[in-house]
């Protein structure tokens, strides 16, 4: 049996933008320290989709698009309490992210099915930096 081989050879071909989310997240300058500890807790768990995952390119295109919302959200959050500055990222974005209900609702509102599809990635998100070991951010 030949090994399954990731749908995309390298995460720049998978999510050829990724190093732009922060900027694209941020409401103003200073955004871009969160935005940044997101894309460095994001990263992983993009390249464990992409490498350990066996999913198909719709499923992973799905999940990338989902982490983009659920950055923009999480900033957006931060932006409203800003006492969540003070806080870690992982922090923030664990304690937002819910073993059964998946992810925080968006803003602005998506449909049921989007929400739902967020919140699948959100669980499984969730699951993974739960499972890795803490780093910065």
């Amino acid at each position: 049996m030949l090994p399954v081989q990731a749908p995309y050879p390298t995460l720049q071909a998978y999510c050829p933008d990724l190093p732009e989310w922060p900027q694209r997240w941020r409401i103003e300058e200073r955004d871009r320290v969160p935005g940044q500890a997101l894309l460095e807790l994001f990263t992983p768990f993009l390249e464990h989709l992409r490498l350990d995952s066996g999913l198909a390119r719709k499923t992973l295109h799905r999940h990338r698009n989902n982490l983009w919302m659920l950055g923009g959200e999480i900033i957006r959050r931060i932006q409203e309490a800003p006492a969540l500055r003070e806080r870690p990222v992982r922090d923030t974005l664990l304690e937002l992210l819910d073993d059964d209900e998946g992810a925080p609702l968006i803003y602005p509102p998506l449909t049921e099915d989007e929400q739902r599809s967020v919140d699948s990635t959100g669980r499984k998100l969730n699951a993974f930096l739960r499972s890795t070991t803490p780093t910065k951010g």
